[in-house]
């Protein structure tokens, strides 16, 4: 197929919604025509991320896929229906968009992504679309697409939350400068549950982004991390700086991809009784270095009411994903609850979002108070 061929009346027909508009036209039509993707992962944002890139015209989509139908899956991954529960994810959703836009070519890449096959695949497209839900295959993604100077469109959801990033190796940052070392304790949607249209809002995006870096227009999420607040629907952004020290892209850089990235990851997956002893500080060690730390009062009004905490800078559990563009990386924060499990829960939110000096105070406010009446610590 040449790259200069024009488009055939049924095209023309077919995309004359994106053919009226002028930062596209009928040029950036031609190269939406003579572009390849690859989507990794075909769930809950591969799905919608597929069908908007076939429905645009995206003239080559990979597809990578190793699960099968599961009932589960139902609640959001729109690929598929009841009628497809036990078969391959893959297949059933190459044959769902082969019919939706006949003038594009699918092409199905069978079983999970790996060191010894993850640069062949990644080589074959201009721009790679991560909807996996694993950290192992996105550190994967990440420096393989490094490495052959490929655009990497990266979403993750979890509960009622999403982010959404863009990286390429010419310009700003990598995954890795965002996340060194795997956050711990962030639940898969299996084990941690995720609003079923949060993946469809995420997945979409996606492909808006996908779509810009195709057609050279717009401003890219290069840089920035976009979080979504599915519950208050509200949009946060967040610079990703890029770390001088980082071990893909910085001024020393060294070979991650010769990485076990299973074994690199392993320590993030928790299970339901994970102990968390490193996300917690005591009250002692708090009242310790208080004048070096943000402490943030998670309570509810009626908890604790008539403790005041000096100097905490009081939050609602709704609102903290709309905080987190206050806040400073390099800061230390702690966060205090009534009873020290709902400031583990924010601490999981912050140190996703690359707040890695977060902890919980463990026990809560009870706990700090008895602290403070039998040390003789003054006020909290």
């Amino acid at each position: 197929m040449s790259k200069t061929e024009g488009l055939n009346l049924c095209e023309l027909e077919r995309y004359s919604r994106q053919l009226c508009l002028s930062e596209i036209g009928e040029e950036g039509q031609r190269r939406l025509k003579h572009a390849s993707v690859l989507v990794v992962g075909l769930g809950g944002l591969g799905s919608p991320l597929a069908v908007y890139l076939a429905a645009a015209g995206v003239g080559q989509l990979g597809l990578c896929e190793f699960d099968a139908v599961s009932l589960s899956n139902l609640q959001r991954q729109i690929l598929y229906t009841a009628d497809d529960l036990g078969r391959p994810k893959l297949w059933q959703a190459k044959a769902r968009i082969e019919q939706q836009n006949t003038d594009i070519k699918v092409t199905g890449h069978e079983g999970p992504l790996d060191v010894s096959n993850a640069a062949a695949i990644i080589g074959r497209y201009d721009v790679v679309a991560d909807g996996t839900d694993n950290f192992a295959t996105r550190y994967l993604l990440n420096d393989v697409c490094w490495k052959l100077g490929k655009p990497l469109v990266m979403a993750s959801v979890q509960r009622f939350e999403g982010q959404l990033t863009v990286f390429e190796a010419a310009n700003g940052p990598c995954y890795r400068c965002l996340f060194p070392a795997p956050p711990r304790g962030v639940f898969s949607c299996a084990a941690g549950g995720v609003l079923g249209v949060l993946p469809g809002i995420l997945g979409t995006l996606q492909a808006a982004e996908t779509l810009k870096l195709l057609l050279g227009i717009g401003s890219l999420l290069r840089g920035r991390l976009l979080l979504v607040d599915a519950l208050r629907m509200r949009f946060t952004e967040l610079a990703i700086p890029r770390d001088p020290g980082c071990a893909l892209c910085g001024t020393d850089p060294r070979s991650p991809i010769s990485e076990d990235y299973e074994a690199f990851c392993a320590d993030s997956l928790p299970t339901a009784s994970e102990e968390v002893e490193d996300w917690e500080l005591t009250p002692r060690a708090f009242l310790e270095q208080r004048e070096e730390v943000e402490l943030i009062d998670l309570r509810e009004n009626t908890q604790g009411a008539g403790d005041e905490l000096p100097g905490a800078r009081q939050l609602a559990w709704d609102d903290l994903a709309v905080t987190l563009g206050e806040l400073r990386p390099e800061r230390c924060y702690v966060v205090c609850c009534w009873n020290g499990s709902r400031s583990l829960q924010a601490v999981r939110v912050l140190r996703a979002a690359g707040f890695s000096r977060s902890f919980s105070l463990k026990g809560g406010l009870p706990a700090l108070l008895h602290e403070v009446r039998t040390s003789g610590g003054g006020d909290a």
